[in-house]
């Protein structure tokens, strides 16, 4: 597992263990959710733009119908996009003797743990935490601040939006607000 706020080199991680995997001759497949439109549905790519072909998909029990027999190493792009069935394939897939790399959100924007996220994390055999920078302060980012309008977004916003630059910023724990949260919350 591949983990962390945006902008903190998750896909850039995934697409560099792909690449090794394919220079050592191993069957690969790498899949991403239908629901990740802001590339090409043939490709992964990182906010720098370095791409790597993959296969657009629904639903999780997509990946498993079309993987051939021999595949060495599944990798699922964005995992949190996609439906709980999920987990499940990645566990027997390694159960199986499949390596799985599997990268995406392990928070959503109000800083609480993002859907499934916290099962697939416990499941997994290696956890990749990445950090990135807060865009406030220089600090070390874990958060992802969504903004609407310049300003953080409500506690009741919807948890799935799905965009970039335009809408989310990294940002350290002491930076990230979110507006009408519960008193336990840090709220603007």
């Amino acid at each position: 597992m591949i983990t962390g706020c945006m902008f903190s080199g998750k896909t850039e991680e995934m697409i560099r263990l792909v690449r090794r995997a394919i220079h050592a001759r191993r069957t690969v497949g790498v899949f991403k959710s239908a629901m990740e439109t802001r590339c090409a549905t043939e490709v992964i790519r990182t906010h720098d733009g370095t791409t790597l072909e993959a296969r657009a998909v629904r639903r999780s029990s997509e990946i498993e119908a079309i993987l051939p027999a021999d595949i060495d190493l599944v990798a699922i792009e964005e995992i949190q996009f996609f439906d709980e069935g999920v987990v499940d394939l990645c566990t027997r897939l390694a159960d199986r003797g499949v390596d799985v790399v599997c990268a995406g959100l392990d928070q959503d924007f109000r800083g609480r743990p993002f859907r499934f996220m916290p099962l697939l994390l416990a499941l997994a055999d290696d956890v990749v935490k990445l950090h990135a920078i807060c865009k406030k302060c220089g600090g070390t980012a874990s958060k992802t601040q969504r903004l609407v309008h310049g300003r953080p977004a409500k506690w009741n916003d919807p948890v799935l939006l799905i965009a970039a630059e335009e809408s989310y910023e990294a940002r350290c724990r002491r930076c990230h607000v979110v507006r009408g949260g519960p008193p336990d919350h840090r709220s603007a």
